[in-house]
């Protein structure tokens, strides 16, 4: 048959040749029919003295054809006999794409295998629908987490019409639904981020208004901001009517807030519309 490797030494166990003891002396000479053997190691052999079987490496070594007894023999010792045992076989190293899936230990359908700090293989745990592979860098195994997810996050539209004053900028809070509020983190008028969600953040908002007073207005002027920093803003110059929507991002804090405001310059109140049309809403972006 075929093997990997060295071809094994098909019954090539042989007793050596009688060795007489010389008092005082440890070393001897293993020949067969005359000539020097060279047993692979001392645990190929099985030696016999005074008639007691001797246990490799301790009470014997083995180097070329020379056996060395753990203590010199003397005149009365008796070696009964040295067995060699055929060599060991050395399966060798496969070749390349020579190993099958079907040599592979069974495992988990949509197991992974990783290294651990010892370069021994692992399996890393299967993980659940949705989750994805993450790694914690050198030295840990990968494991499978629950995907990150666009949170907090909040979507408010208004359901009632509101008068923005003349010359004036003016918060939007007539926000009557919420489409959803993942933190709560949405009340009235302001999204205040809250604790644990820290991080960079995207805002967009919507305001119209079809009354005819916006005719005689310079500008419509609509902006997201944080405190006094405005994330996004856009105006409209002396528009028939106005129909406004900006967006923007900004890295913020817990506790910091952001709202939505417009201002016109119509020289009276403008009412702005009621209804879908005026939303604001925003979420914390996956890092």
């Amino acid at each position: 048959m075929a093997y990997i490797g060295k071809t094994p030494l098909i019954g090539n166990f042989q007793v050596c040749d009688a060795i007489s003891t010389v008092n005082n002396q440890a070393a001897y000479t293993m020949q067969v029919s005359s000539v020097n053997v060279s047993p692979e190691s001392a645990n190929n052999m099985i030696v016999s003295l005074n008639g007691s079987i001797q246990k490799p490496v301790t009470s014997y070594t083995v180097a070329g054809s020379t056996i060395t007894f753990a203590s010199a023999l003397v005149t009365g010792d008796v070696i009964n006999f040295i067995q060699i045992l055929g060599n060991v076989l050395d399966l060798g190293v496969p070749s390349d794409n020579t190993v099958t899936l079907a040599k592979m230990a069974a495992g988990t359908d949509g197991n992974l295998i990783s290294y651990d700090t010892s370069g021994n293989p692992v399996a890393v745990a299967t993980g659940t629908d949705g989750q994805v592979l993450t790694s914690a860098g050198a030295g840990a195994v990968p494991a499978f987490e629950a995907a990150g997810a666009n949170t907090p996050a909040f979507l408010a539209y208004v359901n009632s019409t509101q008068s923005i004053a003349n010359n004036t900028a003016v918060i939007i809070t007539n926000y009557g639904a919420e489409v959803f509020d993942t933190h709560n983190a949405f009340a009235s008028s302001t999204f205040t981020v809250p604790s644990g969600g820290a991080g960079k953040y995207f805002f967009v908002g919507s305001v119209s208004t079809s009354v005819s007073s916006a005719n005689t207005a310079n500008q419509f002027n609509l902006q997201i901001k944080t405190g006094s920093t405005s994330l996004g803003s856009v105006t409209i110059l002396r528009p028939p009517y106005a129909k406004l929507q900006c967006s923007g991002m900004a890295d913020l804090s817990v506790g910091h807030t952001v709202t939505m405001q417009i201002y016109q310059d119509s020289g009276s109140a403008v009412t702005i519309d009621g209804d879908r049309k005026v939303f604001f809403g925003g979420y914390k972006l996956i890092t």
